[in-house]
């Protein structure tokens, strides 16, 4: 049996990127390896593990934490209608050993930061969907933005997209975001995903204007399916 730090399991559906509206289970893990500026998720490791029993009731329940893989599945296999079950973070692929340990009928849906290829290679044959975002950060929040890049490259051409597993990128978007580095790292990356998701960011003060968003899908007329989605959950008020 494994273990892993998870703040919450829950059910709802999916708010950002292409599969908006389908309903997940939601696992949530502690941790990350990266410090983003516009990050609006609390990572620190919790003491207890909330549950919420009834989707959409917001009466939570408190499970002993770290909790076990057994223990995930069992909570997830109350949850009726899903499509598939999310796990993010935090950075879910520090515990890809606890992930890859899952065995659930449940199709695993990857949301990651796309920076750490050694542990993405232990779940890519267990995970169907992935997530995978592309952090264009200031390169002073970056120990080396070249490794960063170059890790970011290789997580996606290990979890790309096959006839077993959808892989697209998300990349959210700040009135600061450069352009030159959208489209650079895309077209390295084209090959290996299905569509690309601009997703404007939350804050109202660094997002961008509607103009800058039309300008960087027209970067990729042809090559690249480029969709320009933000955050829906909030928009209903939806965990």
């Amino acid at each position: 049996m494994m273990f892993a730090p998870v703040s919450e399991v829950f059910c709802s559906v999916q708010g950002e990127g292409p599969y908006v509206g389908y309903r997940q289970a939601f696992v949530r893990f502690t941790g990350c390896n990266l410090n983003c500026d516009y990050c609006d998720t609390p990572v620190e490791t919790t003491e207890y593990c909330r549950f919420e029993e009834v989707p959409g009731s917001g009466v939570f329940r408190n499970m002993e934490n770290p909790i076990s893989n057994a223990g995930i599945k069992e909570l997830v296999g109350s949850f009726t209608g899903l499509h598939s079950i999310s796990l993010t973070g935090g950075e879910p692929l520090l515990y890809a050993e606890f992930i890859s340990s899952l065995h659930t009928d449940i199709p695993l849906y990857l949301e990651s930061n796309m920076t750490l290829p050694h542990m993405a290679k232990k779940v890519k044959d267990c995970v169907s969907y992935v997530s995978g975002d592309v952090k264009l950060l200031p390169h002073q929040l970056l120990e080396d933005p070249e490794l960063h890049l170059d890790r970011t490259i290789e997580c996606f051409r290990i979890l790309k997209t096959t006839k077993d597993r959808d892989c697209f990128c998300k990349i959210v978007v700040t009135k600061d975001t450069p352009a030159d580095d959208i489209e650079a790292v895309v077209n390295t990356i084209s090959g290996y995903i299905s569509c690309l998701i601009l997703q404007p960011v939350t804050q109202k003060d660094m997002q961008p204007d509607p103009g800058c968003l039309l300008g960087l899908q027209d970067l990729f007329p042809n090559d690249v399916d480029v969709r320009i989605i933000p955050q829906t959950h909030r928009m209903w008020g939806c965990l």
